[in-house]
């Protein structure tokens, strides 16, 4: 008897529990500022033709649907779905949030650029504004010594009172980056994404203009992530899961059977 089944069940188990890591993540990261949920993709593995749809069955007539059986069932990979999480209000003016698309852009360490969602921002004691991990904002904005009432504009204007002075100060704007692929980025950690071939060149310009999203100021975008549709996925992957150990146990079953009849 062949052991084709355990193999087609083990593809099933493994794929189920890549998919319970996936979910996860997205439960981790609930409270994480601008975080993506992600979603598990399957695609099914190779098809054993054992007839031809189409294929004579005798002189006369053909098969109409022929046999095909499966291999299994393997993660083809994550989708992140970019859809917009709740703007929270801080009061705080260099926290931003992006209504609509777009991504804002820091310098890392080795002078590449990454992309965020996450914009809660502050300002260094030489005064540049800079995320919690200490990267620069891209273009970068210096608040001068002794700034007041700094404010954001929904195209990203920044502007300060500085001393001495009673009007407001252009200090700078704040760039957004959209990408033809959004999707196709690709996840580093510390809230950072990077541009690769899927993802397409960044197209940088100010916000609320060709289809990038608007600067909201003194508010935080929360994560996409929904709690009860996560739980519910967690109980039909663990489901599945079950679906599959025991389809494992039947197999052995059957195989135990047929080596003492033998």
């Amino acid at each position: 008897m062949s052991n084709a089944a355990l193999h087609v069940a083990r593809t099933g188990l493994d794929a189920q529990n890549t998919k319970m890591r996936v979910i996860a993540n997205n439960l981790a990261n609930v409270n994480t500022t601008g975080f993506k949920r992600d979603r598990a993709d399957f695609e099914t593995l190779a098809y054993q033709q054992m007839i031809a749809a189409g294929a004579n069955s005798d002189s006369e007539n053909k098969f109409a649907t022929g046999l095909n059986l499966g291999s299994g069932v393997a993660l083809q990979g994550t989708s992140k779905i970019n859809t917009q999480g709740n703007l929270q209000q801080t009061g705080n003016a260099l926290d931003m949030a992006i209504e609509g698309s777009g991504f804002f852009q820091v310098q890392r360490p080795d002078g590449s650029i990454a992309y965020t969602r996450a914009g809660n921002f502050s300002v260094t004691a030489e005064g540049t504004v800079v995320t919690s991990d200490g990267l620069p904002l891209i273009p970068q904005i210096t608040v001068p010594e002794g700034a007041t009432s700094i404010s954001v504009g929904n195209d990203g204007t920044v502007s300060a009172t500085l001393q001495g002075e009673s009007e407001p100060t252009q200090l700078g704007q704040i760039e957004l980056a959209s990408f033809m692929n959004a999707a196709g980025l690709q996840p580093i950690g510390g809230n950072l994404l990077t541009e690769t071939a899927a993802s397409g060149t960044p197209q940088v310009g100010v916000a609320g203009l060709e289809g990038r999203g608007s600067i909201r100021s003194g508010n935080l975008e929360t994560s996409n992530v929904n709690v009860v549709e996560e739980l519910v996925d967690m109980i039909e992957t663990q489901r599945a899961y079950e679906v599959n150990s025991k389809m494992i146990k039947a197999t052995d079953e059957m195989l135990q059977y047929v080596n003492q009849q033998m």
